[in-house]
């Protein structure tokens, strides 16, 4: 008899010894002193929990597979019967990819909607904004879409992550890239507080890895300036670049890469969602991106069997992006389900904080009251014909 893959997302020391080295980086961004917990009367009903997410803007397109991925999960959930009858809500409000809208939207979900925590805020300034609010409402947010080492840098007591953090996915493209005898690494990065923040960390992560730094250049978020980014970078003569964007900006320097300079392109979990791939159709191919979870189309472990099942289910595709909205909304569906039907927001941190080892059916988060950063797992896939990944 064969037994499932278990994919273990567990701290290893040099992943300890890396997060303490990223504190020093980036630990006067985030808070210290944060009150305790807040007492919160249990409530019947619907549970709500809010999100914030660009439905309107550039940003939109590339959010709404995973949003429905999360949605997915959660209506299988409630179609078992809930949280002891309770049925989850998402009560879903547009920021536009604006941090102060997100703030704004925070305020309104938690304060006058009656939303027991946040789930799934993109954007590393949005996620950043949020976090004095967290501490002061005493109100979780759990699973967030950037993978920004400040954010990550002090144990926030409201914020639950459930992905491996940039500096992971770094260490993993560049010793891949070094694996295959590729070490000058040029990197284009998004000019925004998402890729400005990075930089540094893509300095000494090529640096610790005995590769060479060769040159860098900003990228508008818009990708309006990505071919004179590409031209610029050619001057050094890479072997590769290292691409730090999102959205719109990752489908024209790809392009532009194509068509002035040539190497093979990594870049980041979310540089390179579906709509990424859809857009950019046989120029996507050779793409290699940073995946912070297992392949959504083989069947190997019991968690993806469940998720091409309840994609087959709402008749929607089965994709990296899909996946990782629908394993996300697991993590929450269980912080509830520990909770259980009188949950509260203490008791959801408490029960979060106590889910340990979460095996979801092979692939397992480590949460505890020490570690609110649930998964350091990362794998290497390249975009092939037809845009379909190849590990």
């Amino acid at each position: 008899m064969t037994h499932p893959t278990t994919l273990q997302a567990g701290l290893c020391p040099r992943v300890q010894n890396r997060r303490r080295l990223l504190q020093a980086l980036a630990g006067s961004a985030m808070l210290s002193g944060l009150p305790a917990l807040a007492q919160q009367a249990p409530a019947r009903g619907d549970i709500l929990i809010g999100r914030s997410t660009a439905m309107s803007g550039g940003m939109a397109p590339f959010l709404a597979p995973i949003h429905e991925g999360q949605d997915a999960a959660i209506e299988d959930f409630n179609a078992k019967g809930g949280v002891g009858g309770r049925k989850v809500r998402l009560v879903t409000m547009d920021d536009g990819f604006d941090a102060r809208r997100t703030l704004e939207n925070a305020k309104q979900m938690t304060e006058k909607d009656g939303a027991l925590a946040l789930f799934g805020v993109s954007g590393t300034t949005q996620v950043m904004t949020l976090l004095p609010y967290l501490a002061q409402a005493r109100v979780p947010l759990i699973s967030v879409y950037t993978g920004s080492p400040a954010v990550r840098a002090q144990q926030h007591p409201y914020l639950f992550t459930t992905r491996a953090n940039y500096a992971d996915e770094l260490v993993k493209i560049v010793r891949n890239l070094v694996a295959v005898q590729t070490s000058r690494i040029a990197v284009a990065y998004e000019n925004n507080d998402f890729g400005k923040l990075l930089l540094p960390l893509v300095e000494k992560t090529i640096a610790a890895e005995s590769a060479t730094m060769a040159g860098s250049h900003a990228l508008a978020s818009s990708g309006e300036d990505a071919a004179a980014a590409a031209k610029a970078l050619s001057a050094h003569k890479p072997q590769a670049v290292l691409l730090v964007a999102a959205g719109p900006s990752v489908v024209a320097y790809v392009r532009a890469n194509r068509a002035h300079l040539g190497v093979p392109v990594y870049t980041l979990s979310l540089g390179a969602g579906t709509a990424v791939l859809k857009a950019l159709g046989d120029d996507a191919r050779g793409l290699a991106v940073a995946r912070t979870g297992p392949p959504p189309s083989r069947p190997n472990i019991q968690l993806t069997r469940d998720f091409q099942a309840s994609m087959k289910r709402h008749d929607k595709p089965v994709d990296y992006d899909r996946y990782t909205g629908y394993m996300d909304a697991r993590v929450l569906i269980e912080g509830l389900r520990a909770a259980g039907p009188n949950v509260t927001r203490a008791s959801l941190v408490q029960a979060m904080q106590g889910l340990g080892n979460l095996d979801l059916g092979g692939f397992v988060y480590q949460f505890s009251p020490q570690n609110h950063h649930g998964s350091n797992y990362v794998d290497i896939a390249v975009v092939g014909a037809g845009g379909v990944y190849r590990q």
